[in-house]
């Protein structure tokens, strides 16, 4: 796979991480590393306790005290709740596909790209069920820019299919609609550990409209296995989860 440096996901870490912490005296941070830092505790911060209360329900405090940042640094990085959440989706979301473009990059054809694509964003979701809860159920409740922000990423899937067999307009819309609500559904489930599983099932879905029912039939026998794709700072099977 492609070696470039990808951010950590918001969530994939506790807001008051001690290796996060703000040095202090004559070898101090700059004040420019010291506002990248707390900006990057408060993105944890605010997916945990977005997931955890629901957006409607956390407070600015509350997104602070999981930082372990002053109200004042708030302030300073963001003009209020729904900037910040706004701040933390976009960077979070580029995580992701930047995830996924390296995945369906390196593959050798369409179908295999698009696969391993899905296989990265489904992995992922699982592996950090606070931020599958905030970007995929909570998004709802943060207002019309939220929303718009969305259908903006969904458009941006679309990039996975310019080399399928032509389709009709607006099918590949339809698609990555029909995905994302089966991601939907078993996230504001609390079934977020299950998505791995849908790889066979979804991938079918996403061939079928261009394969074929018996073109894409394969995909329907191929069971999810293989390594499980984390994003930086994420715990894998294995790796013991720091809380």
């Amino acid at each position: 796979m492609t070696n470039s440096v990808i951010s950590p996901l918001p969530g994939a870490r506790a807001g008051r991480d001690p290796a996060r912490a703000i040095k202090r005296g004559p070898r101090s941070m700059t004040p420019e590393a010291v506002a990248a830092t707390q900006r990057e505790r408060l993105f944890d911060a605010l997916v945990h306790t977005v997931a955890e209360k629901g957006y409607v329900n956390a407070r600015v405090s509350d997104i602070c005290t999981a930082a372990g940042v002053t109200r004042p640094a708030f302030y300073a990085l963001f003009a209020g709740k729904e900037d910040a959440f706004l701040d933390t989706y976009r960077h979070g979301t580029g995580v992701v596909l930047r995830m996924m473009d390296e995945a369906y990059t390196d593959a050798d054809d369409w179908r295999t790209g698009a696969r391993a694509a899905l296989k990265v964003l489904l992995d992922v979701l699982a592996s950090v069920p606070a931020f599958a809860a905030m970007a995929i159920v909570e998004i709802d409740a943060a207002g019309p820019l939220a929303r718009s922000e969305r259908a903006e990423l969904l458009g941006r899937f679309a990039r996975f299919f310019a080399e399928a067999p032509d389709v009709p307009d607006g099918l590949v819309d339809t698609v990555v609609g029909g995905v994302y609500a089966t991601i939907y559904s078993r996230v504001s489930a609390g079934r977020v550990a299950d998505l791995p599983e849908l790889l066979p099932m979804l991938s079918y879905f996403m061939m079928a409209p261009f394969l074929g029912s018996e073109g894409a039939a394969a995909e329907l026998t191929v069971r999810p296995g293989g390594e499980r794709v984390v994003p930086p700072c994420a715990a894998s099977d294995t790796d013991e989860v720091f809380h």
